[in-house]
């Protein structure tokens, strides 16, 4: 099968949202790591969090990585009025 990893990046980036904490604003924040390995590597390369190797339960978000989050999670999973 061949996959469209950039929805699967999309999708993963929206619900580390939904597991986010320690929000700091204008610094990002800090969210649960338990996602596919590749897809957390593919979402570092693009800058949107910490790289995600290491013993931490939980990854950085930057702020660009925080706000597009927000913004995905919104358009997927917010019921439309």
């Amino acid at each position: 099968m061949d996959l469209d990893e950039d929805k699967i990046d999309d999708y993963t980036l929206a619900l580390l949202y939904l597991v986010t904490h320690e929000r700091h604003e204008g610094f990002g924040s800090r969210a649960w790591k338990g996602f596919d390995w590749d897809t957390l590597n593919r979402l570092h390369e693009k800058g949107y969090i910490s790289n995600p190797v290491g013993k931490a339960k939980s990854i950085g978000m930057s702020e660009e990585g925080f706000l597009r989050a927000k913004e995905l999670f919104e358009q997927y999973f917010a019921k439309k009025k």
